[in-house]
């Protein structure tokens, strides 16, 4: 075990001079494709997205057997055009940070934001009481926060740190505006309950694996570990619960903001097991809105890694 608990730190050991060298390296692409209209640079990243899904072979099988078990009445045709176009749309929301603070202002956000009917969602926002806002991967959950800021909304997101700081720091001040802040995930509860306790909005992406500590909860049709954070802060604060999402629209720099539900505290007052029951509830809604466009979620990520006790594994990644 101390072995591996070496192996495991050298691993992850800071390169200071590599990770300021690749810094630069993402500094000398943002001024390339400031140059580039938006039309082109989303061009340039569906055909890159293209070859990753052709070069990173384990993740193009993983994407293909979670498509598979999650849309089994689908053939193989279907399933591998939406694999593929799954990971054109993580390169495109990767290209979009270099263009989201420069485009969406509140002079021109109409031009690249279609808004569905949010008035409910907005009306629980603005009273100031505390809400959580859930999304997934999915479109560009990037330019969602980004969007609600510019509207001048406080709001805060968790979020993991990118392990190169310079590259973290120079990629948070580019794609975020003042009124929205990150609060990493390490240490993060402090910073959540006071966020909470202020009244402001407090942002999840809640489709991430949980290990086994998480609750099993179904998503598409089958169990995945989910994190309990959520529904325990919706429960002790007595806060709404809004699930929403932002879908690209043909392939451009624009995007449709919608919601799928909105849960409120009497909801879950007479429920046997609330926490389950908010999880599970959130998690079907997130599910509602990757099926209206499934090829825009991040098929490729391990959402169901962690397995039930009473379960054998599904999916098996191969030997590279």
């Amino acid at each position: 075990m101390a072995e591996k608990n070496q192996k495991k730190k050298k691993h992850k050991k800071a390169h200071p001079a590599l990770d300021y060298l690749l810094y630069l390296l993402v500094r000398l692409v943002a001024i390339f494709f400031a140059m580039l209209d938006v039309d082109t640079s989303e061009r340039l990243a569906r055909f890159l997205g293209s070859c990753l899904y052709l070069i990173y072979r384990r993740g193009r099988h993983r994407a293909i057997e979670n498509l598979r078990l999650s849309f089994p009445q689908m053939d193989s045709a279907w399933i591998e055009q939406t694999a593929r176009r799954s990971f054109e749309h993580i390169v495109m929301l990767v290209f979009d940070v270099f263009h989201t603070t420069r485009l969406i202002r509140r002079s021109t956000w109409r031009r690249y934001i279609e808004l569905g009917d949010l008035s409910a969602a907005l009306h629980l926002i603005l009273q100031g009481r505390g809400v959580i806002l859930v999304g997934g991967h999915y479109g560009n959950f990037l330019v969602l926060g980004h969007t609600l800021a510019t509207f001048g909304l406080e709001g805060y997101s968790i979020a993991r740190p990118i392990d190169n700081s310079y590259l973290g720091e120079y990629l948070y001040i580019n794609s975020q505006p003042p009124n929205h802040h990150i609060i990493y995930k390490k240490n993060a509860t402090e910073n959540m309950l006071k966020v909470l306790a202020s009244g402001a909005t407090l942002s999840f992406i809640a489709d991430q694996n949980a290990g086994r500590k998480g609750i099993f909860v179904d998503f598409f049709g089958r169990k995945a570990s989910t994190y309990k954070s959520i529904g325990l802060l919706a429960m002790q604060y007595n806060l709404p619960i809004i699930v929403g999402y932002c879908r690209r629209v043909d392939d451009k720099f624009k995007f449709k903001i919608g919601l799928t539900r909105i849960i409120q505290p009497r909801d879950w007052q007479d429920k046997d097991d609330p926490l389950y029951w908010i999880t599970a509830q959130y998690t079907a809604a997130i599910e509602e809105f990757v099926r209206q466009e499934p090829q825009q979620y991040w098929w490729v990520h391990r959402r169901w890694k962690t397995r039930p006790a009473e379960e054998k594994p599904l999916i098996t990644s191969p030997a590279v």
